[in-house]
C-alpha cells in the first residue's frame, strides 16, 4: 500500500468517474480506514448493495434519498447515517450534492478498481 500523507489537499485528489453522474475521490486511507467523496448529480443513484465494512456518511451537500435495510428517510447537507456490516443500502440523488463516506476498515475493492 502506498504511504499515506498526513496532509490531503483536496485539489491536489482527481476525481474518479464511478458511473454516469457519479464520481469518487479516495480522500485518505490505511487499512483500518478510509474517508470517500463521492459527488452525485440529481436524479442518479447509488444501487442497493452490501458490504462487510461498516460505513459512516455525511451529506456534504444536496438532497438524498437514502434506503438503509428497505427503511427511507431523505437527508440533507449536514445530517448523517450509518450502515451496519452486510446491511443492504443505496441512495437516489434529489439535488447535485456530495456524500463523505467512512469505511472501517478500508474499501480494498476501491483500490482494485483504480488499478
Amino acid at each position: 500500500m502506498k504511504k499515506q500523507n498526513v496532509f490531503v489537499k483536496h485539489m491536489d485528489i482527481d476525481w474518479e468517474v464511478v458511473e454516469d453522474g457519479i464520481r469518487r475521490k479516495l480522500v485518505a486511507y490505511d487499512d483500518q480506514l478510509m474517508l470517500v467523496k463521492v459527488e452525485f448529480k440529481n436524479g442518479s443513484k447509488g444501487t442497493i448493495h452490501k458490504h462487510f465494512h461498516s460505513q459512516i456518511t455525511i451529506i456534504e451537500s444536496g438532497l438524498f434519498e437514502i434506503i438503509i435495510n428497505k427503511e427511507k428517510s431523505i437527508l440533507k447537507a449536514g445530517d448523517a447515517f450509518y450502515v451496519p456490516p452486510n446491511t443492504e443500502h443505496g441512495c437516489s440523488c434529489l439535488e447535485d450534492g456530495i456524500l463523505v463516506d467512512v469505511f472501517s476498515p478500508m474499501r480494498q475493492d476501491f483500490i482494485k478498481e483504480k488499478r
